[in-house]
């Protein structure tokens, strides 16, 4: 059983996926990249002058698989409740997951599928930390957010998913800050 299993490969995916894995868990990400980023050209996210969205992609999908994650190229058909956990289903094989992290745009069908309630404006309804109706399951983005589609909010929404889920294994308050010395030199990754 893998720990978090996230379905989209867009920011929010990614963000959530960056965090699980480079705290530890067992993390694979569910991706078809058909995210949106690659019609966007990034001048508004925060730390970015600017920068291709197909560039943006490479380079966060590399960070993520460097800090441990699992990159799938595979599209999910369903995910449903499996004891403690959820069985995410593919076309080629079904992985079991105690969280799963919704990262599909503003596809809501595996979701809502899964039981996840709906807001009045036909959103993904969720708390604060991106948590679902269905415990354990966590939806992100533009799924959740009615016309706010936005590469900063869902990467945001990502980071709040992992952190809640962080917090949750380690049963207590988690904050994932990085300072200079923890960040390894060049030549310590080269070696």
């Amino acid at each position: 059983m893998t720990d978090v299993a996230v379905i989209g490969g867009g920011p929010a995916g990614l963000s959530a996926a960056l965090f699980t894995a480079k705290n530890g868990l067992d993390t694979v990400v569910f991706d078809t990249d058909e995210t949106w980023m690659h019609k966007a050209h990034l001048f508004n996210y925060l730390g970015v002058r600017s920068l291709a969205g197909d560039e943006f992609m490479s380079i966060a999908r590399g960070q993520t698989e460097d800090r441990g994650a699992e990159l799938r190229e595979e599209k999910v058909t369903g995910v449903e409740s499996a004891g403690e956990g959820f069985t995410v289903a593919t076309e080629d094989d079904d992985v079991d997951a105690q969280y799963v992290v919704f990262a599909t745009g503003a596809k809501k069908d595996l979701a809502e599928e899964l039981g996840c309630e709906k807001s009045d404006n036909d959103t993904i309804d969720v708390d604060l930390s991106m948590e679902t109706s269905v415990e354990g399951a966590y939806a992100t983005g533009a799924m959740v957010r009615d016309q706010e589609w936005q590469a900063v909010i869902s990467a945001g929404d990502g980071g709040a998913a992992a952190l809640d889920i962080l917090s949750k294994e380690k049963g207590e308050h988690y904050h994932d800050f990085d300072t200079p010395g923890d960040v390894p030199s060049l030549r310590d990754e080269e070696a």
